[in-house]
């Protein structure tokens, strides 16, 4: 049985128009893993509590945030942690990528 995670519907429209600006690393990543390709279903932009993960698999409790240039600027990256300790306190398990990596 799936650990119910705190949802947060007021950032439902943010996560909507999130869905439609998506990075290049986001959209080449989605193209990787919409449509169970992996034999499980992602969702993209889903919020959780107060954040919205980029993708999301609610069978692997497992999120998959690809950031951007504005991750590496001063202090964002400690807000990155916090993010990422309060996600962690659900139970879900976070990947990070780079907006630059390669997908091969």
């Amino acid at each position: 049985m799936r650990k119910i995670i705190p949802y947060n519907p007021d950032l439902v429209p943010i996560a909507k128009a999130l869905r439609n600006n998506m990075t290049l690393g986001e959209i080449a990543l989605w193209r990787e893993i919409k449509g169970k390709k992996l034999g499980i279903r992602f969702s993209r932009q889903i919020p959780i509590d107060k954040f919205i993960v980029d993708f999301y698999c609610k069978d692997l409790n497992l999120a998959i945030e690809v950031d951007g240039a504005i991750h590496f600027e001063e202090g964002h990256q400690e807000k990155d942690e916090i993010r990422q300790k309060r996600l962690e306190s659900f139970g879900v398990t976070v990947i990070r990528f780079s907006d630059d990596d390669k997908i091969t």
